[in-house]
């Protein structure tokens, strides 16, 4: 989700709400500690130079049990960061605490923003020499390229 995607959201909402990937809530006195951008700078395992820029939300529960962050006080949030950060309309990546702190993408189902899971993966898998796909053998060419058992002979 981009962040004019949330911020479209936003303006249609009661409340505020994240899900994290096993289904439970984000608990509802939750901050948002940071917004900002980052850019990541980085040489793949194939030697090409990337980079990667995303809009960063940090979400923060603490004992502060009274507290609610409202769908225009996020959205206020938002616009300050984009006026003195320069932030534009990037992808949003959500950090939250569990046992580290986790990295989500984010998506939206009609009434609550849903944390996803982030994968890694190879980003040059054409010099990695990993196959695509499961290689198919064919039990009847490996029975007979060694000296094993066929069905009936007796072996077995």
């Amino acid at each position: 989700m981009k962040l004019s995607e949330i911020k479209t959201q936003l303006a249609t909402l009661d409340t505020v709400a994240f899900i994290l990937p096993n289904g439970t809530y984000v608990p509802e006195h939750f901050h948002v500690t940071e917004i900002g951008f980052i850019t990541k700078n980085f040489i793949d395992c194939g030697g090409k130079v990337r980079n990667e820029t995303v809009v960063n939300f940090q979400l923060w529960d603490a004992n502060d049990f009274e507290h609610r962050l409202k769908p225009r006080k996020l959205l206020d949030i938002i616009a300050l960061s984009e006026k003195v950060l320069g932030i534009e309309d990037f992808e949003i990546e959500v950090e939250y605490q569990a046992e580290t702190i986790g990295k989500y993408d984010l998506d939206f189902n009609g009434k609550d923003f849903i944390l996803v899971n982030k994968q890694t993966a190879c980003l040059a898998l054409d010099q990695c020499a990993i196959p695509t796909e499961k290689q198919k053998i064919n039990l009847v060419e490996v029975s007979s390229q060694t000296n094993s058992c066929t069905p009936g002979g007796g072996c077995c």
